[in-house]
């Protein structure tokens, strides 16, 4: 008897012994399981794909180099750090900046993200803006718009129907589900309070293995609620408190090895926080409703702009443009770009406005049958001058180059219904491995142009493309 209380003793000491030794995480960390989910994984990337195709139609999408980049870079920082358990190698994570000022971000199932500019704006140090967006690759990680659509199977299309409200609801709220042409169920807007936690959690250890303080995460809920004001920002609109957020947050923080250094406010947030409040001022959501709903669509993208005769030369010095993977060019540092989903345009302040620019570049994509690049780029380039009657062909298409690949270049040029000037254009013309074209446009005063031959060649010159 002696012998067995003393086994027992020894045996409790033991289990006491492994409370004090074993890491603290492993006993007091919130457990967090896969939802149930009876959608495939690649119907979450097509749903995203389809929807992000949606959204960047209706939305602004900012498009500018500095920005993208940085923004990219913290994106896979913390993708990196998804727990193992829940990695879908399938997923792709995108990220891009909505030019909005509303405090709201969205990710669409298969990865595809949106921070809207207000967001990075509001934050007070890039843990605050990466804690938003851990908060979303978690929801994305744990796949919760598909088990959302499972535990709602009554529904009919269910799963088509996410993609028609997550669309609208990157704009946040009823705003969003409107600008987003739809009139579904409210509930649909918002994740459950059980994935909120889920997302809170993971988001939190996310955040900790990439190097930031979880803790910033539920200062950022604070943050966006007092930048917010009365009216309520429409992150948490669609993000409802599953209770005790804040408190729930910084207790996980307790568990989790988060480094005594961590990331906080670095050179490249501030700077790219400078460079969105240097920007013109960015519409509400509200706004891009109301334009949507007069152009019947994203309306053209240089809208609100006032044009001047007295157009500030280009820079010489230059930023990086690039779009996902597919093409970078060099862009003169005094000039904005403007984004509709066909293609981007680039001007200075006084050279871009309801009709278009007067000075400037242009760039996108055509679709084309024919594997004949001289063909093609005739065609372009014939229904160019077509669409803007002012403009006439001046003599033949002439071999080019574009960022070292073979292309044909045409002029065109004719008196600007905007200025009165006569406007030079050059069209530039390659083939990607697609077959589709690529086309980049100069335009300038053809007494000016002289002013704007170092910046177009420097453009061409360092054309990258991906395809």
């Amino acid at each position: 008897m002696k012998k067995r209380l003393m086994r027992n003793r020894a045996v409790a000491a033991m289990l006491l012994w492994s409370l004090f030794v074993l890491p603290m995480a492993v006993v007091a960390q919130t457990t967090v399981r896969m939802p149930k989910n009876k959608y495939k994984v690649q119907q979450d990337i097509e749903l995203g794909e389809k929807t992000s195709r949606q959204v960047e139609q209706q939305f602004p999408i900012l498009n500018d180099g500095m920005v993208d980049n940085y923004v990219e870079d913290v994106g896979r920082r913390l993708v990196d750090a998804i727990p193992a358990e829940f990695r879908q190698p399938a997923f792709r994570y995108e990220f891009d900046v909505v030019n909005a000022r509303d405090i709201n971000a969205f990710a669409l199932p298969g990865g595809p993200m949106y921070v809207n500019r207000g967001m990075i704006e509001a934050a007070k140090n890039e843990g605050e803006m990466a804690g938003v967006m851990a908060h979303e690759i978690a929801h994305v990680a744990l796949r919760h718009a598909t088990a959302q659509a499972t535990k709602q199977s009554s529904w009919k299309n269910q799963l088509g129907m996410i993609g028609l409200i997550l669309g609208g609801a990157v704009a946040g709220g009823e705003t969003g589900a409107q600008l987003g042409m739809l009139g579904a169920q409210a509930w649909m807007t918002k994740y459950s309070r059980e994935y909120e936690t889920q997302a809170d959690v993971i988001g939190a250890r996310i955040m900790a293995d990439a190097g930031y303080d979880p803790r910033d995460l539920a200062n950022m809920f604070r943050t966006i609620s007092q930048e917010g004001g009365g009216r309520g920002p429409e992150w948490l609109s669609s993000h409802p408190d599953p209770g005790n957020r804040f408190q729930n947050i910084n207790r996980e923080a307790q568990y989790l090895n988060v480094s005594s250094n961590p990331i906080k406010v670095t050179r490249e947030f501030s700077r790219v926080q400078e460079r969105l409040r240097s920007m013109p001022r960015a519409m509400t959501m509200a706004e891009i409703q109301q334009r949507a709903q007069r152009t019947g669509g994203a309306g053209n993208p240089t809208s609100g702009g006032r044009y001047s005769r007295d157009v500030e030369f280009p820079s010489r010095s230059y930023r990086t443009y690039s779009s996902g993977n597919w093409v970078r060019v060099s862009v003169p540092n005094n000039w904005r770009e403007f984004s509709t989903s066909s293609q981007v345009s680039f001007a200075p302040e006084g050279a871009y406005g309801d009709n278009g620019i007067t000075h400037g570049a242009m760039m996108g994509v055509a679709q084309y049958n024919s594997g004949n690049l001289y063909n093609g780029a005739r065609d372009y380039i014939d229904g160019l001058a077509q669409a803007n009657t002012y403009l006439r062909q001046q003599g033949s298409l002439q071999r080019a180059t574009v960022g070292g690949r073979t292309a044909y270049a045409g002029v065109l040029s004719g008196r600007s219904p905007v200025t009165g000037r006569t406007e030079t254009v050059t069209v530039y013309v390659t083939q990607l491995q697609s077959g589709e074209l690529f086309w980049i446009a100069t335009v300038a005063p053809q007494d000016e142009a002289y002013n704007y031959d170092a910046a177009f060649r420097t453009m061409l010159n360092s054309v990258r493309l991906g395809a």
